[in-house]
């Protein structure tokens, strides 16, 4: 959703890259693209002016002025200032002390607050809790029902004890079905009664704020006495989220804020401005259509990612959920063990890497994804999928053991996944690769590929204690003779060190390579007897 305005701000930053100084001027126009970027992504007016105004202080103050590095300075200023105007910290839901903690939901019609009652839950029962839903939306078609499978979904218990509106008429005609605050009512009483310990209850919505439902709303508020009050809201919905939060806001008092839909394509200004404008805090953001695409708002990890500085600790968070901590503690070993990394564990992690949803989402949580936006987009999600059917065609001998794999091998695996042959081709020249480097961090020899290494870094080339120190100046390679006497005497040092005996210029006269004269004619070595050992040989096509 913050693409665009990402893309903007870090277009923004690269100009104030290599100047050691920041005059005034170049403040101003940093500070006028940011404004420009804010208003395109349908950021409120007043929050625009406030921000660009507190950025614009600060960044004339002694802290840019004084910077070694100004533009960066500057980044600081403006990640900070988001962070600010998204709520400054995290908030999290507030649990009654003598259970149930009921939390009520409230919102427009269609800002997905049935489907964010079903995520809510799932994310609570992963906690430890018992969390009941009731359905007090007998407006709308079909909410009773749809709460009912989501709930079925989410692997909890729903209270629904009026079918609600079924045909959509009176949902035209504006009259009331049933009694929406009798349920409520009804509902936190049986979660007390059933010892559950979280009641979320789903409320109806309109296609437009009126009196009507902002007193239905209060008179359910009244009845059950809620610990938090959810206002969700549709991000994609532009300047009208500010309106529409404010009279929520006079109408029933939210406690918080639910963007719901931030995985759209919509320019996200609402939630840069919801916060700011009501004073209250955003809690939670729904990311995407499977219950498990909901998580907990953080502003200094959402301003990160606007920033394109990546969001690692979400990315933790989900991994640590994802995988198994016995298998995570079992790759450790055989990696340090020496031992070979195999196809089978490469199908372990990819399974567990499913499990922690999108790889696009997990990719753009990496900092400085930005750049490589288009590919990331054009990126096959099925592509995974493929290469774990190649590995499932495969038998357990070819997991462990991929050098068996010959070319009729390779046609059966190709027809077992549905796949090409180039295809399973493609798959042990990357797992190829993929080996080596284990085997090499195994070792300590850190990642293959990087001839500078990372300095500082001890078990990366380049690394470690030789690193702090004076640079040793490179060798220099001595080159070949034009003297074809003296290169003929040099390749046969070379390939005497080559072969353990180091160079021996005062060798008796005939002993070629080293070889006794008796198993020499004519002055050169017995080629056809010469046994070279180990690798070298299989190498130079000598040895037995």
């Amino acid at each position: 959703m913050f693409n665009s305005l990402s893309d903007r701000l870090t277009a923004t930053f690269k100009n104030l890259r290599g100047k050691g100084r920041l005059s005034e001027a170049d403040i101003d126009a940093t500070v006028r693209e940011i404004r420009r970027a804010l208003l395109d992504a349908d950021v409120a007016v007043p929050v625009v002016r406030e921000f660009t105004a507190a950025v614009r202080e600060r960044a004339l103050g002694a802290e840019v002025s004084g910077a070694l590095n100004p533009a960066q300075q500057v980044v600081k200023i403006v990640n900070t200032e988001l962070v600010e105007i998204l709520g400054g910290q995290t908030r999290t839901l507030q649990l009654a002390k003598t259970p149930p903690t009921v939390i009520m939901l409230a919102g427009l019609q269609g800002a997905g607050k049935t489907t964010l009652a079903g995520k809510l839950a799932l994310a609570l029962k992963e906690q430890g809790h018992t969390p009941l839903l009731v359905a007090a939306d007998l407006q709308r078609p079909n909410a009773v029902t749809q709460l009912s499978v989501v709930a079925d979904r989410a692997g909890v218990p729903v209270f629904a004890p009026h079918p609600g509106n079924t045909s959509g008429a009176d949902a035209e005609t504006g009259a009331v079905i049933g009694d929406p605050v009798g349920v409520a009512r009804d509902g936190v009483a049986q979660a007390r009664a059933r010892q559950h310990d979280v009641v979320i209850v789903d409320t109806a919505g309109r296609l437009g704020v009126d009196q009507v439902l902002m007193q239905q709303a209060a008179d359910i508020r009244s009845a059950i006495t809620p610990d938090e009050v959810l206002f969700v809201i549709d991000a994609m919905i532009g300047q009208d989220a500010v309106n529409t939060a404010q009279a929520f806001l006079e109408g029933v008092d939210f406690t918080g804020v639910v963007l719901s839909k931030l995985d759209g394509d919509a320019r996200g200004g609402a939630a840069l401005s919801v916060a700011k404008v009501t004073g209250r805090p955003i809690m939670f953001a729904s990311t995407g259509e499977k219950l498990t695409d909901f998580e907990v708002f953080h502003p200094d990890r959402m301003a990160s990612r606007i920033l394109d500085m990546g969001d690692v600790l979400t990315l933790i968070e989900q991994a640590e959920r994802a995988f198994d901590a016995d298998e995570a503690e079992r790759m450790a070993a055989k990696v340090a063990g020496g031992e070979d990394f195999t196809l089978s564990d490469f199908l372990v992690q990819m399974q567990q890497m499913k499990k922690m949803g999108s790889m696009k989402k997990m990719l753009g949580m990496m900092p400085g994804m930005a750049q490589m936006r288009e590919q990331l987009e054009n990126f096959d999600e099925r592509e995974v999928d493929r290469v774990e059917a190649l590995i499932q065609s495969m038998t357990p001998a070819e997991r462990d053991n991929p050098k068996i794999i010959n070319g009729s091998r390779r046609a059966r695996i190709a027809r077992g996944a549905g796949q090409t042959t180039a295809a399973v081709n493609g798959l042990l020249d990357r797992f190829s690769q993929a080996q080596k480097m284990m085997r090499q961090m195994s070792k300590g020899g850190g990642m293959p590929g990087m001839p500078g290494g990372m300095p500082g870094m001890p078990g990366l080339p380049g690394g470690g204690k030789k690193a702090r120190g004076r640079q040793q100046p490179a060798k220099k390679v001595k080159g070949k003779s034009g003297n074809p006497a003296k290169r003929a005497q040099q390749e046969k040092d070379a390939l005497q060190r080559a072969l353990g005996g180091g160079a021996k210029p005062s060798a008796p006269a005939g002993s070629a390579f080293g070889v006794p004269k008796d198993r020499e004619a004519d002055g050169g070595a017995d080629l056809d007897n010469l046994r070279l050992p180990g690798d070298l040989g299989k190498l130079l096509g000598g040895g037995r």
